[in-house]
């Protein structure tokens, strides 16, 4: 017993960090369909958003990511919920605008993938599956395609192509 309230504190505590690290800032700069600038106190953040992921620039639907990210919170004031920081030290978090969560309208809309490997949060990552099996289902946005390719199976297929050819592609930063 003493073990699960002990437990549960933790939990409870965790939760409470966690939004009390959360924050609000202008987005400056949309850099992609899932990385934004966002500007606080005179500094520059750069913003990942976490577990999704969108297409590469140069990918299939990749510019109408960006700019369906870019409508919906181009030079607006959003919340910036941290998750994790990831290996380029860019801040993984969850971001809302006018009450909807970013991330989730991202994937209903079909403008992005739940990207699993780096989803984990419950119930949130089982949301992004269904929201993004609908969106699936409707054939909204980079589900028109017949087979869209994720941007982890883009690069490595262009990064063969470019091997062999010479193309050389520019590369956006992975996470």
């Amino acid at each position: 017993m003493k073990t699960k309230l002990c437990g549960m504190v933790i939990v409870c505590v965790l939760l409470w960090l966690n939004s009390a690290l959360a924050w609000q800032g202008k987005v400056v700069r949309v850099l992609d369909g899932d990385s934004i600038l966002v500007k606080r106190g005179g500094r520059l953040y750069e913003i990942r958003l976490y577990g999704i992921d969108t297409p590469e620039y140069k990918q299939p639907y990749g510019q109408q990511a960006g700019r369906v990210t870019r409508k919906m919170i181009n030079q607006k004031i959003v919340d910036i919920q941290p998750m994790d920081v990831d290996r380029y030290h860019r801040i993984v978090a969850l971001v809302t605008v006018g009450g909807r969560l970013v991330n989730r309208e991202l994937v209903h809309r079909g403008a992005a993938w739940l990207y699993p490997r780096y989803c984990k949060k419950q119930p949130l990552c089982r949301e992004l599956r269904a929201e993004e099996q609908q969106a699936r289902s409707q054939r909204l946005g980079l589900w028109a395609a017949a087979n869209p390719l994720s941007p982890s199976q883009w690069k490595r297929r262009n990064k063969k192509l470019s091997g062999r050819s010479h193309i050389h592609f520019r590369h956006h930063r992975q996470h």
